[in-house]
């Protein structure tokens, strides 16, 4: 993630936690008054007094899922084998942690007559949630046109909620992709496989001038950026970032 550059620091309390997909928890916290932030940006989340910790420390960088109208803030992550997510999911609510921010560049650009089209990875949907749910309170005339590629439909988080906000928005589609599709092909009907040029064309006809957003794993990442400039996509039109440790 990005440099972040005049930030603050707040201490919130967690308010809630809840499953949004297999190893995948979602955290809220309180919103700090004067708390503004765009869409698509990340705040720095540090754990004071944790029962343990190891050397990747007690803070992580993590993207805001909510969006600004709502009255919290929410994060999500995955549950991997360090101090850090497993000291995360035992807070009791209550407990209070500090952030600091928001920072990161990764939001939506400003002009309404180009598409935005996310090809997005795992737990890189986070900073697209907001994105999206303030298009669909906020009524924006974007066409977005989102990629959410996993290896299974337990591994989506959000995938239910951001699949119905598409009747809340006529300019949105959601495409989930599921990689290890071959396992359950009686019983997924959506794409398979990855996202490649030719799914992209696919839905070309939903697309114009579009801008494309990379957000995912490092290794998803490079290989889309790379797949992209391929077929003549200019790096101008490509805004990219990779959740290394997810």
């Amino acid at each position: 993630m990005s440099t972040q550059t005049n930030v603050t620091k707040y201490q919130v309390k967690l308010k809630d936690r809840f499953t949004v997909a297999e190893r995948t928890m979602a955290f809220q916290f309180e919103k700090p008054p004067g708390f503004n932030f765009r869409p698509g940006q990340w705040i720095d989340l540090t754990l004071l007094n944790p029962g343990e910790t190891d050397a990747e420390g007690n803070t992580r960088a993590l993207s805001i899922a909510s969006a600004p109208h709502e009255n919290f803030l929410l994060v999500a992550t995955r549950l991997r084998d360090t101090a850090f997510k497993r000291e995360l999911p035992r807070l009791p609510l209550g407990t209070e942690v500090r952030i600091e921010g928001p920072s990161g560049s990764l939001t939506l650009h400003n002009n309404v007559t180009r598409t935005a089209i996310f090809i997005v990875g795992g737990i890189g949907i986070t900073p697209v949630r907001s994105i999206l749910l303030r298009a669909a309170h906020d009524r924006l005339p974007h066409r977005l046109l989102v990629f959410y590629s996993n290896r299974r439909p337990e591994d989506a988080s959000f995938l239910e909620e951001l699949a119905a906000l598409q009747k809340e928005n006529p300019n949105y589609r959601l495409i989930p992709v599921m990689t290890a599709a071959t396992e359950f092909i009686n019983t997924w009907k959506g794409e398979k496989g990855r996202v490649t040029p030719e799914l992209l064309t696919k839905y070309r006809t939903e697309v114009k001038s579009p801008i494309y957003y990379v957000i995912g794993p490092p290794r998803m990442v490079k290989g889309v950026h790379e797949m992209l400039n391929k077929v003549g996509v200019d790096d101008d039109d490509i805004r990219a970032e990779d959740f290394g440790g997810y």
